[in-house]
């Protein structure tokens, strides 16, 4: 017997629907403000007033901009793997899938190069959220890793086992260097960034071909030893 009690309420639905368009609001808001003021110079009052919502109200979905920034981090993993979607299931080599990924990043996040300098000045300092490697960025960091883990297990190459399983936090380390490449590239279009990315797959692509052969294993255990060792804590 169904209790009263135990009764959904029927305006939670709605409830919960209107919320998250607020929230969409205001992430959209602060994204166009910071495009067009910068970063440091935006406000939350200013993002509030310019959605047309309480200062209070934006500050019950973000508790700072530094939250507003992590809520982009996770739509923008999203729209990139949205992005990557027809590369990943139409082709099976290692190179075609990892160049379509990264292109596909740089389609994504094109629209926001205008602030991503001024942003990344805040990102690079070590001790902030907002940089790629905090605690507060792990869910957009693991969503990271997941695409290119998708780019490897769904890819037709061979691999060694232990290669296989550290290669996505690799190729997403990589990823992290293109993306700093980017912020600072001023060529139209950013063509510089395409040209890099399109010459170094092929050498990524060689040297995981080139893991397999017998005589580089010993080194590849090496690499391999290291980026553990480096990844512990003290």
């Amino acid at each position: 017997m169904t209790t009263a009690a135990s009764e959904p309420d029927p305006a939670e639905k709605p409830r919960r629907a209107r919320g998250e368009q607020t929230r969409q609001l205001i992430l959209e808001t602060a994204l166009r403000l910071f495009r067009e003021r910068g970063y440091t110079e935006t406000t939350m009052r200013a993002i509030a007033k310019e959605a047309g919502v309480a200062v209070g109200n934006a500050y019950y979905y973000f508790d700072s901009k530094e939250h507003l920034i992590q809520g982009f981090y996770d739509r923008n993993q999203t729209a990139h793997r949205a992005a990557a979607e027809p590369v990943l299931t139409t082709e099976k080599e290692l190179a075609s899938r990892l160049r379509g990924v990264l292109h596909a990043g740089i389609d994504v996040n094109e629209p926001y190069h205008s602030f991503a300098a001024t942003f990344f000045k805040s990102a690079a300092e070590p001790t902030s959220p907002l940089s790629p490697f905090s605690k507060e960025s792990s869910p957009a960091r693991e969503a990271a890793i997941a695409i290119f883990r998708e780019v490897v297990d769904g890819s037709s190459a061979k691999l060694d086992p232990e290669l296989r399983k550290e290669l996505p936090e690799l190729l997403w380390l990589g990823w992290m260097g293109v993306i700093l490449f980017w912020v600072y590239d001023k060529s139209p279009g950013q063509r510089r960034t395409r040209r890099l990315i399109d010459g170094a797959v092929p050498l990524i692509d060689r040297m995981v071909s080139l893991s397999r052969l017998r005589v580089l294993r010993p080194a590849l255990r090496q690499v391999l030893a290291l980026i553990e060792t480096v990844r512990k804590d003290d």
